[in-house]
């Protein structure tokens, strides 16, 4: 294997009791579950390690490549990680979510409330690309009208939350940028590729009275999740606006910048014999997620064949790869 070479991860799946077949069906994901709720395609969280798929590292977990090659990393983020005392580690988790029921109404906390209530853990801020959505599809996304604690804490216990919460209709391609605080929840019929910080705390403050394969009913964590909520009524979040930049074969635009990543989509189409080149700095890692196409990237010797679904994991300072095919990714910066 040569100098900081690219290679696809293999992800961990998780079979939530709202989750359904597109993951198995569109992205050819085979994790034995009956429904796939989730694929965590790029983590080194230790409630879902994805590991490598191909090259010298094939069968490795993730965290144990960068644990043997912190320098992948880049020197940026590894100087950041050391600083938060979290060496070695990835400061996001990418993973995509299939949705077939709606998820629970939730909050995830910030940084701050994580690390002073949930033993230094990270908080959760994330951005949703929205692939595939039904018809009738929607998200919650904050407060629709005032209420103050004890009011919602009130509404959540008898099932009246929803008249609180607002509503937005989504459609495919489009973006929505959920910081920590926000009382949210992915709607039924929504295929979402998510960007997060690397991050497993989810209060969940209504959860529609469902049972639970166990036939119990799933924990709730109304008392957390109030506190770390923003309460303000929310304005109703608006699509970024995106430029499309061209260059010969490929065309990027922002999707969303935060202080934990920044992530483009980048459409390649090489049909008429372009050469899309694309590397990592020495300040960061990258990943692609391919979130349609497909195609192969090449570099020194290698080739690897890319189809939809598929995470590559980009180590700082990388191989020049040469890109052939008609794709979309997720590029993911740090």
């Amino acid at each position: 294997m040569g100098r900081n070479e690219p290679f696809i991860c293999k992800p961990v799946g998780k079979d939530y009791l709202w989750g359904g077949r597109r993951l198995r069906d569109d992205l050819e994901k085979e994790e034995g579950f009956s429904r796939l709720a989730e694929s965590w395609e790029c983590s080194t969280h230790p409630d879902g390690l994805s590991s490598v798929a191909c090259g010298e590292f094939a069968g490795m977990e993730l965290r144990e490549v960068l644990r043997a090659h912190p320098e992948y990393l880049g020197s940026h983020v590894q100087e950041r990680r050391e600083a938060e005392g979290r060496a070695g580690q990835l400061p996001i988790l990418v993973k995509f979510i299939d949705a077939k029921q709606d998820l629970s109404v939730q909050v995830h906390p910030s940084d701050a409330f994580a690390g002073k209530y949930e033993n230094g853990q990270q908080g959760k801020t994330e951005l949703w690309y929205v692939m595939e959505a039904a018809e009738d599809a929607h998200v919650i996304y904050g407060l629709r009208r005032c209420a103050d604690k004890e009011t919602l804490k009130e509404a959540a216990g008898t099932g009246n939350l929803e008249k609180y919460l607002q509503k937005i209709p989504v459609k495919k391609n489009q973006v929505f940028f959920v910081d920590a605080g926000t009382i949210h929840a992915v709607g039924a019929g929504c295929l979402i590729a998510e960007i997060q910080e690397n991050s497993n705390l989810t209060y969940r403050l209504y959860d529609y009275e469902r049972i639970d394969k166990n036939g119990k009913k799933r924990e709730l964590h109304i008392e957390k999740a109030l506190d770390a909520a923003d309460l303000t009524v929310g304005k109703e979040p608006r699509q970024p606006m995106r430029v499309l930049n061209y260059t010969p074969g490929c065309a990027r635009e922002l999707l969303g910048r935060c202080m934990h990543f920044a992530v483009y989509r980048m459409l390649v189409n090489t049909e008429r014999r372009q050469i899309v080149t694309y590397r990592a700095d020495e300040l960061s890692f990258r990943v692609l997620l391919c979130i349609d196409g497909c195609g192969v990237l090449t570099f020194g010797d290698t080739i690897l064949e890319v189809y939809k679904g598929d995470c590559i994991f980009v180590p700082a300072d990388s191989a020049e790869i040469r890109i052939h095919g008609k794709m979309e990714f997720l590029d993911v910066r740090c």
